[in-house]
């Protein structure tokens, strides 16, 4: 289901309020031209899941966060900020999960360019 950015919180909360509360994954998809979030939610007593899509144009990209309707969202979330650029606001900085690297961008996106400290291996 396409949602926009700005109706995020609200229909999570919508969702857990109707039995969707557990948070299979958060992840990302780069197209170029513009990114998309998915959130892939299930309804645990129905065996049933949703996803919810919310496209992200390159120069505009942060998603608010949900650690508060769901924790098990940490991860995902720090993921999502590293590997994609996608600033998650609401979120506290933490420490990386992976190590530094001195490409352009996140080495999920198409336009992943290593740096000079990589050429050379």
């Amino acid at each position: 289901m396409k949602i926009k950015r700005e109706e995020l919180l609200q229909k999570i909360g919508e969702m857990k309020a109707s039995g969707y509360s557990y948070l299979v994954k958060i992840t990302a998809v780069d197209y170029v031209d513009h990114l998309t979030a998915l959130y892939f939610i299930r309804d645990i007593d129905k065996n049933k899941e949703e996803t919810l899509e919310i496209d992200l144009v390159p120069t505009d990209l942060w998603l608010p966060t949900i650690i508060k309707e769901h924790t098990s969202a940490d991860w995902y979330e720090r993921e999502m900020s590293e590997m994609f650029d996608i600033k998650i606001k609401g979120r506290k900085a933490g420490r990386l999960l992976l190590e530094r690297w001195d490409g352009t961008q996140g080495p999920l996106r198409k336009g992943f360019a290593w740096g000079e400290d990589y050429k050379s291996m």
